[in-house]
């Protein structure tokens, strides 16, 4: 039995060894993301964190324990995935600033035909950001593998006021819902 994280997230890697998880696999599920229309986010998360350990799972043995995971950004209704270029960051931020968004994180973990699927919610309220810092974030090409255009863990750590929720749910990976259902796997961490 092999522990495989469906993502190359180099921010999901890290989480995992932070946790203490020394030994595991790295598949990266090559499919493009599919937003479902009329899901909750909760929902979509959980949808696209199954479908990225599915995909993955033929590439697999068996009695491997598959990690699949996924984030979005949403400001009301509104998702905020990752921008396309620094207009899209520029705009992303700009509308994040001042305000309260949410970041969702579905995560699966995947053993033959058993699967247990979460969601995570952490509400970030970010202070008012001038459009000189805004424009000087974006040049540092940060915000762009970034849902939501920005990195809580790095530079745009100074743009969060507060967190109400999990911390690393926002970096990408949920560690102690995460740690709970491996538990459910009959993996101690």
């Amino acid at each position: 039995m092999s522990i495989v994280l469906a993502s190359g997230s180099p921010r999901r890697y890290e989480l995992l060894k932070m946790i203490g998880i020394a030994e595991f696999k790295v598949i990266a599920d090559p499919t493009d993301e599919k937003m479902s229309p009329g899901l909750s986010p909760e929902e979509q998360v959980c949808r696209l964190s199954f479908q990225k350990a599915c995909n993955v799972s033929h590439l697999c043995n068996k009695d491997d324990i598959i990690i699949g995971a996924d984030t979005l950004v949403y400001l009301g209704t509104e998702p905020l995935g990752k921008p396309d270029c620094e207009p899209d960051a520029v705009q992303m931020l700009s509308k994040l600033s001042g305000r309260m968004h949410s970041v969702y994180t579905g995560v699966t973990l995947l053993k033959g035909d058993h699967h247990i699927t979460a969601a995570e919610r952490t509400d970030v309220y970010f202070r008012k950001i001038s459009d000189k810092e805004i424009c000087e974030y974006v040049k540092t090409g940060e915000p762009f593998d970034k849902a939501g255009a920005y990195a809580a863990q790095s530079r745009a750590a100074v743009f969060i006021e507060r967190i109400e929720g999990e911390f690393f749910n926002v970096i990408g990976l949920p560690v102690c819902r995460l740690v709970l259902i491996l538990r459910d796997f009959g993996i101690e961490i």
